[in-house]
């Protein structure tokens, strides 16, 4: 009784993992990875409707604001291509490390698709990685990373 419970129970679970594998298949026109600090992304663009998906979350709920939307949508506006959506799983660092880590990401996918692309794209700038990251404290500064102890009066 006990192996008839377990082996329903795997082949239910397998059932499962098989129909959501099949149920996302799309064809990808070109995939990049963007990093910036701690933060990487891995961006898919697909044909579609220019609708941009991040962890499975809209882009308007995961970087709200209107700043975050018109980072988001400059390298569309510099090639004047809409035509493909965008999915992307972006992890480590901050908000702010993954939407620049997400842009790269579409920057460097929408370069892949044509050569003229990438020096529109490169004359606006979005292809340069931006390789500034925090610095590590130091032994002896109390904690911080550019603080020096304190010199004495006298």
């Amino acid at each position: 009784m006990f192996i008839l419970v377990l082996t329903t129970r795997l082949l239910s679970s397998l059932n499962k993992i098989n129909m959501s594998k099949t149920e996302t298949k799309t064809k990808i026109i070109a995939s990049a990875i963007g990093r910036r600090k701690r933060a990487v992304a891995s961006v898919r663009l697909i044909a579609g409707n220019g609708e941009i998906e991040i962890n499975g979350i809209q882009s308007g709920q995961y970087f709200p604001g209107e700043q975050s939307r018109i980072k988001l949508q400059r390298p569309f506006a510099v090639t004047g291509m809409d035509k493909y959506a965008v999915t992307a799983k972006a992890m480590g660092g901050g908000l702010g490390g993954q939407l620049d880590a997400v842009v790269l990401g579409i920057a460097r996918s929408l370069s892949q698709i044509k050569q003229e692309f990438k020096t529109a794209l490169r004359g606006a700038g979005l292809l340069t990685r931006d390789a500034r990251k925090r610095q590590r404290r130091m032994v002896g500064t109390g904690g911080k990373a550019r603080r020096q102890k304190q010199s004495p009066k006298r």
